[in-house]
């Protein structure tokens, strides 16, 4: 049995996809999140809407377990990180449940999905930031909130290789986006707030766009396929037992430099009003990836400009739709 926790999410719902599509029968998907808003739900997939906070869930989830992908957790952009800490620093209870539950059921194999946002702040206060390499979380001083709790369950997973044994498996993602993913609603990443702002400012004839900071900070964003591509290379590589490793693109771009992709793409140009008191997170965040690519001969490499076409069209279907009322994903 193959359990992803956080299904009814942009990358678990993707990721329940992935393996299904490689033939996979017995895959067990579970969100908190009641069925009916689930952003992915797979056909064929059991499906359970519980809590993966509540350790008797946990257990109840691990049930013959050969693999467990834990995907859940309270998170989203900048904005949501930066003024929802405590809600990111609870989902500790996640993953320190669901391991021991895990590694209780017999599972061979756990992968927990951490982030970039668990590497050092100090060393990414310049836009021109030169990329971060897996040494780089220590000495620790990691995003307030959301990258102290990442960093924690990092180290709930080498230990219970080390002390018990059980082969885990953790990829700090780098900023992934695509199509299913939360476009709307405050929780939203850069690749998408941006493209549905360039949506609205042409549907509202405001040509009108808001950017968060002065637009100079530097981020790399990595495509869903890649993503999910990625974590099945790095959960069945023995070489990367406990072994936190990057997992994003290499691409740095500025965010003004991904809005004139997004207007190249919806063929508008547009004001830009720049909004100096909304987060910003740190100037510059980039992948080194130079220890993915010995590792794994592989790297995440759709063109940002690729990836971004199809996103957008994806969005701006969805915004449509919801405009003419229909339900749809955000």
């Amino acid at each position: 049995m193959i359990v992803i926790t956080g299904a009814g999410g942009f990358i678990g719902g993707n990721l329940a996809r992935y393996f299904w599509s490689k033939g996979f029968r017995r895959i067990r998907a579970v969100d908190k999140k009641p069925l009916y808003e689930w952003y992915l739900r797979v056909p064929g997939v059991e499906s359970l809407s519980l809590d993966c906070s509540q350790e008797d869930n946990c257990h109840r989830i691990c049930e013959n377990a050969v693999e467990v992908y834990n995907l859940a957790a309270d998170m989203g952009g900048m904005g949501f990180i930066e003024r929802f800490r405590v809600e990111c620093l609870r989902s500790i209870l996640i993953n320190t449940h669901m391991v021991e539950a895990a590694y209780k059921a017999g599972a061979r194999r756990y992968f927990f999905s951490s982030s970039a946002c668990a590497y050092n702040t100090e060393l990414q206060q310049d836009p021109k930031v030169r990329a971060l390499k897996e040494s780089d979380a220590y000495p620790a001083m990691a995003e307030r909130g959301y990258g102290w709790e990442k960093l924690m369950s990092e180290i709930f997973c080498q230990e219970y290789w080390h002390e018990r044994g059980l082969k885990t498996f953790i990829a700090r993602f780098h900023n992934v986006y695509g199509p299913w993913g939360t476009w709307d609603g405050g929780r939203e990443k850069a690749p998408a707030a941006i493209s549905r702002k360039t949506i609205e400012a042409i549907d509202n004839g405001t040509k009108t766009i808001s950017i968060w900071g002065d637009g100079h900070q530097t981020r790399s964003f990595m495509y869903i396929d890649d993503c999910v591509q990625g974590i099945d290379k790095i959960m069945h590589c023995d070489e990367l037992i406990a072994t936190p490793i990057n997992l994003g693109s290499s691409e740095l771009v500025s965010i003004n430099t991904l809005a004139d992709k997004v207007e190249k793409i919806a063929g508008v140009k547009l004001k830009r009003n720049y909004d100096l008191t909304a987060p910003r997170g740190v100037a510059g965040r980039n992948s080194d990836n130079t220890f993915i690519q010995k590792m794994l001969k592989w790297e995440p490499s759709t063109p940002l400009n690729q990836g971004l076409a199809v996103t957008y069209k994806w969005i701006k279907e969805q915004y449509l739709a919801r405009k003419k009322g229909k339900r749809v994903v955000e």
